[in-house]
């Protein structure tokens, strides 16, 4: 399809947000011949774009903070790219087409994208404003745990999905003397992505390194020492965990403000079309901080996608428009690899077929429809993961070979070529016949 450029060649495109969906956005665009000419971006933190998925290692002192960067400052510079950093965005005047930074700083756009992303969604607790609880999103909240975590302290880190067992387990590999609690709302470690057996497997897993994870935990208030800051948590069931910091990492809120003070259509975000243009014509939104059709987004591959539809739009240039598509999670917990799509959980009309080698830490779970894939659980050798999602993807039917599918595409093939000699051994009884 072809799409009319939302940016002439001297038209103003300015960018809220120096995320990594943001400047993902800005290396599509530079590569364009029909690129907007005044690009500029403006970011909060005063560092520029950085790979947030790597705060886990930098947290645990496998990596080092330049690591992260994903361009320098002087990148920009060749690109014609304006970049502010350091200053947040306070309002948005649609009416003017202007933006006013907290710096009184103020710039006319033409168009306008707002990549603002997402913070942590804050449990509704008494206590949760207490001095000493913290997010982990940014390279300030690293460098805040990096504290803690020399520290010694008793932390506790609320959510068990991926983003809190890679802050507990960073704050564990960073500190010597530091106790670690997770506490984990559902029955089971990320709940979204395993079922109970590869749960099961990850909680021995980081138990066994010491780590102390509680499942069921229902978070009822912090408790505060005499100076304001967290000492305390306590859980519904009356437990009580000492605790000088707090990790919260729960889930995400999106960055909706901006686009709901300025009127902009909003939901749980700001809603966008297919082409991620908002309720407003020269206003786009990106990433965490928009919705479509109803989902909103905080993993990588449909980000990546919205990217490439947004940079098509701006320049002009042929593109479907974004949809929802089926995406495989590819994660690795503290080392220990995980892949999974489709259902976590079996339904009664699955068939499921499961493999698991307890000394080699392996475990795989394929969950069949009337002989084709609907879902696949791989922990430790996620080798097969692509090619089972591949599979999925192409409504396989895989009837033939079920004795061989938990073993991967080799054995499948192996399987294929030896019912393909079989059958060209076997006599054609209609040509012997009609002899």
């Amino acid at each position: 399809m072809e799409t009319t450029s939302r940016c002439s060649a001297n038209s103003h495109l300015v960018i809220i947000g120096n995320g990594m969906a943001s400047h993902r956005l800005i290396e599509a665009l530079v590569k364009h011949p029909t690129r907007p000419q005044r690009i500029t971006v403006i970011g909060a933190e005063s560092a520029p774009a950085y790979n947030r998925i790597l705060l886990s290692p930098l947290l645990a002192g496998e990596m080092q903070p330049d690591a992260l960067t994903l361009r320098d400052a002087n990148w920009y510079a060749d690109q014609d790219v304006a970049l502010i950093l350091g200053e947040k965005v306070e309002t948005l005047d649609r009416k003017s087409q202007t933006v006013t930074t907290d710096s009184g700083r103020s710039l006319v756009y033409d168009h306008l994208i707002i990549a603002t992303g997402s913070r942590p969604a804050l449990p509704d607790v008494p206590g949760i404003e207490l001095e000493g609880v913290h997010g982990f999103r940014d390279l300030q909240d690293a460098d805040a745990l990096e504290a803690i975590a020399k520290r010694g302290d008793n932390a506790v880190v609320i959510g068990g999905g991926l983003l809190g067992l890679e802050a507990a387990e960073g704050l564990r590999k960073r500190g010597d003397d530091i106790k670690v609690n997770v506490l984990q709302r559902s029955e089971r470690l990320m709940n979204r992505q395993l079922d109970t057996t590869a749960a099961h497997l990850l909680k021995d897993t980081l138990t066994q390194r010491g780590l102390q994870i509680i499942t069921g935990a229902q978070l009822a208030r912090l408790e505060s020492d005499t100076q304001g800051r967290v000492a305390a948590v306590h859980l519904a069931d009356g437990r009580q965990l000492n605790a000088s910091s707090v990790i919260v990492a729960a889930g995400i809120t999106p960055n909706a403000e901006l686009g709901r003070q300025a009127g902009l259509t909003t939901e749980r975000a700001i809603v966008v079309d297919e082409f991620l243009t908002t309720s407003d014509p020269a206003i786009s939104a990106l990433g965490e901080c928009c919705q479509f059709n109803g989902t909103t987004y905080g993993l990588v591959e449909p980000i990546w996608r919205q990217v490439e539809v947004l940079a098509a739009t701006l320049c002009g240039t042929s593109t479907q428009g974004y949809t929802d598509a089926p995406s495989a999670t590819k994660l690795k917990i503290s080392g220990v690899a995980l892949y999974a799509f489709g259902p976590t959980e079996a339904s009664a009309g699955h068939e499921v077929l499961s493999y698991h080698d307890p000394e080699q830490g392996d475990y795989r779970r394929l969950l069949l429809r009337d002989g084709q894939i609907e879902g696949a659980m791989l922990y430790g050798d996620t080798s097969q993961g692509p090619w089972y999602f591949e599979q999925a993807l192409a409504g396989a039917d895989l009837n033939a070979y079920r004795q061989a599918l938990l073993f991967g595409a080799a054995d499948v093939e192996v399987l294929q070529a030896s019912m393909a000699d079989q059958h060209n051994d076997t006599p054609d009884l209609s040509t012997s016949e009609a002899a």
